[in-house]
């Protein structure tokens, strides 16, 4: 018998560092890949917070939600500069001490010299970790991520950041995959919103959302169910549909790529 009952869930927390990016001078590109990565490996992003180059804020930010989450994930602040703090602050939520990697410093002067290049100082904090850390190999620029226990440090560049992702997805233990269903209907949202409502309070198991597009003539909306069982969604998508016929609408099933806001909520 099939019920409600959301199944134990994997959870993770993204924190996103850098004043760069609390500046506007910087636009987030990791999020969107990391959480859909994670979906499909099973382990679900339940939050994301962005913090500055803070100390306090950064220790007491992964102390929190390493606490609260089976994964936390950090971006940024891994680099040479000054302003580079995220891995001591880590090593200061752990608890733990500092440490030169051998291997890395020897691979990264070795890159250095490729560049013709002097390796010095600045260079080598990005061969040092919390004790205890398990190093993300990076292909493209040499200087490693890492994980401590459930916690995974990568490089705020894109590019860079997914290359250590790829090493810490075997890493990863998730349960179920979330699978997810768009409808699409001619109404606005603020003629749907008692129907969805309704149809979220009867099943609080499916998560509902409601994507609004503005189009030359009238309004379309996107409503996207998403749920760990792929019979209930099925169910509860069917019964969506019907509802939103009773209200005038002419709702149709689309793929979920193309489910994507593109206009303000109406008023």
């Amino acid at each position: 018998m099939t019920n409600d009952l959301e199944p134990v869930e994997t959870t993770a927390c993204l924190i996103l560092i850098g004043n760069e990016l609390l500046s506007g001078r910087t636009q987030d590109k990791n999020l969107a890949f990391i959480a859909t990565e994670l979906n499909e490996v099973g382990v679900r992003l339940r939050e994301a917070r962005v913090i500055p180059d803070v100390r306090e804020t950064i220790v007491a930010t992964l102390n929190e939600c390493r606490a609260k989450h089976d994964y936390v994930f950090t971006t940024g602040g891994i680099g040479p500069t000054h302003d580079d703090i995220t891995t001591e602050c880590v090593a200061a939520a752990f608890g733990v001490g500092l440490y030169r990697d051998q291997v890395t410093v020897d691979l990264l002067t070795e890159r250095t010299r490729e560049r013709g290049q002097e390796m010095n100082e600045a260079r080598l904090r990005m061969a040092t970790f919390p004790v205890g850390a398990e190093l993300l190999p990076n292909s493209i620029s040499a200087a490693p991520g890492y994980r401590l226990d459930n916690v995974f440090v990568m490089a705020g560049i894109p590019r860079v950041m997914q290359v250590m992702f790829e090493a810490a997805r075997s890493q990863l233990r998730g349960g179920r995959k979330v699978q997810a269903r768009s409808v699409a209907v001619d109404l606005g949202e603020g003629t749907i919103a008692d129907c969805l409502s309704a149809l979220q309070a009867k099943h609080p198991a499916i998560d509902i959302g409601s994507y609004p597009q503005m189009r030359p003539v009238g309004f379309r909306v996107s409503v996207v169910l998403r749920s760990t069982d792929d019979a209930m969604l099925d169910r509860v998508t069917e019964e969506l549909i019907g509802a939103l016929r009773t209200i005038g609408g002419d709702p149709q099933l689309e793929d979920i790529a193309t489910a994507q806001s593109t206009a303000e909520p109406e008023g």
